[in-house]
């Protein structure tokens, strides 16, 4: 083989291994190790409130993803009975609320300053360009918070 030959390639197998992991990134399945995404009520929730904390112990906003992470579980580790829309969740008891449809969904909710949650419910990317940039964008937001 002459120098010029095997530099080419060179070039074409360093391609490949810079190309794998992107490949990888956009065509492999998205997948969590469970399908639930855990927000828990914690004790004096309702007491912090009552004395005027307009702190917030749940995020405003809830991401979930269909097929992925669809399930919203809200466990109340206060004393007293939270609202969740129009379920009342036990002092110690999880409510598990999955979801099938794309969306946005209010709800009122008593462990929240605002009295209200909305949970947003995104379609998994699809495979490809889509999927690629959904890493990407979890990667960096996760690293940039």
């Amino acid at each position: 083989m002459n120098g010029r030959l095997k530099k080419r390639i060179g070039i074409v197998l360093l391609l490949a291994i810079l190309a794998a992991p992107l490949g990888w990134a956009a065509f492999a399945p998205v997948t969590a190790p469970s399908r639930e995404s855990l927000f828990e009520i914690p004790k004096g929730t309702w007491e912090r409130r009552m004395k005027g904390d307009k702190t917030s112990t749940l995020p405003e906003r809830v991401t979930l993803m269909l097929g992925v992470r669809d399930v919203l579980l809200l466990r109340n580790r206060d004393t007293v009975p939270q609202m969740f829309g129009p379920v009342l969740i036990m002092p110690g008891q999880d409510f598990r609320l999955p979801f099938g449809q794309a969306g946005e969904h209010p709800f009122d909710c008593t462990a929240h300053a605002s009295g209200t949650m909305t949970v947003v419910v995104e379609e998994a990317p699809a495979a490809g360009l889509a999927r690629l940039r959904w890493r990407i964008d979890s990667f960096l937001n996760r690293n940039t918070a």
